[in-house]
């Protein structure tokens, strides 16, 4: 029976064997060579393809520290199908410490992108043509922006029954329903039948060590799912829980930030948030929940302009109390030991 090799930057890779790429991207302008940094791991029998990608917002770290813990782990022994780990897909982003590329383009927002178009085009075109186009599945991780963090959570469409699975699998307390936004990696891939989850979780430029242990946890629990790796997923939760509605809670006025809540709590309609000062102490506003729900992502910086969203709240259909108590067992079970 002839075996069928795939081909990733040019390079045959065959059942059992594990390859590291470096797939070429458009040079700097220094003449320099640019790569996208790429590990593949072919199980010996035939399955499912899914990749794992960090860093397409290149101020995004944490992914880059989940696929490093997960290269690392002795039991990662992939027995079928095809796991294809980028460690940075923007890797000009990641040099400089940015989000965007550098002709301040949002890759997240440039696919699929053309071998002809801009430079964030270009890319997102290698990893179609490279990476997506090879796989049945995807998980792309990130995490909050510049002063904002995110409660690990994983963000799908859970209208279609085998994504909302592979979330379920993923094992956070949060499952966002999601739409596909224009030009995004997610539309790139349902577009052509590739089904992604978009984990998110902590903060920009920072390691959250919660939220990576719960992306190495959360990847390997889809694996085992997909039958890759002979691993029963391992989460406290049976069930997590599904927000279909989520929404920014913005300050009212400019001021001073003295937060009353965070992440994963559960707060009521009107309830305060945060209050708003001037720097003589006088107090401006108060922000409030426009409608009872949990915290799933607030901005860390203690200053804000008039309309600064503040805090993330998602809505669900379950007890708001019963979810946050579950959201702290869920951290503390994650935190390391002391």
């Amino acid at each position: 029976m002839k075996v069928t090799p795939i081909v990733l930057g040019g390079q045959e890779i065959y059942p059992g064997q594990t390859v590291r790429l470096n797939i070429p991207v458009a040079k700097l302008y220094t003449d320099d060579d640019m790569f996208m940094p790429i590990t593949v791991i072919r199980g010996r029998k035939p399955g499912p393809r899914i990749f794992v990608s960090a860093a397409v917002h290149g101020d995004e770290l944490n992914g880059i520290e989940i696929i490093r813990r997960l290269l690392r782990l002795k039991t990662l022994k992939i027995s079928n199908g095809t796991l294809i780990l980028v460690h940075i897909v923007n890797v000009y982003g990641v040099l400089n410490k940015s989000r965007y590329m550098p002709d301040r383009r949002d890759l997240n927002r440039s696919f699929p992108g053309s071998p002809k178009g801009s430079l964030a085009g270009r890319l997102a075109d290698t990893f179609v043509t490279e990476v997506l186009s090879q796989c049945d599945y995807g998980i792309d991780l990130h995490t909050g922006a510049m002063h904002r963090s995110n409660l690990p959570q994983v963000r799908a469409n859970l209208d279609d029954e085998e994504t909302k699975a592979l979330a379920t699998a993923f094992g956070v307390p949060v499952m966002l329903n999601s739409d596909l936004l224009d030009n995004s990696l997610r539309e790139a891939g349902a577009n052509i039948g590739v089904k992604i989850l978009l984990y998110e979780a902590g903060e920009a430029l920072r390691f959250d060590e919660v939220s990576i242990r719960a992306g190495v946890r959360g990847v390997l629990n889809v694996l085992g799912h997909l039958g890759i790796v002979k691993r029963k997923p391992k989460s406290f939760l049976k069930v997590p829980y599904i927000a279909n509605h989520s929404s920014w809670i913005r300050a009212n006025s400019s001021g001073i930030v003295r937060d009353l809540k965070h992440l994963g709590d559960h707060v009521l309609e009107g309830e305060i948030l945060a209050v708003l000062s001037s720097p003589f102490g006088e107090k401006l506003s108060s922000v409030t929940a426009s409608r009872s729900g949990v915290i799933i992502g607030k901005q860390n910086i203690p200053l804000a302009h008039e309309g600064d969203a503040l805090f993330h709240l998602a809505f669900f259909s379950s007890p708001d109390e019963v979810i946050s108590e579950d959201i702290e067992s869920f951290h503390d079970d994650l935190l390391p030991l002391t």
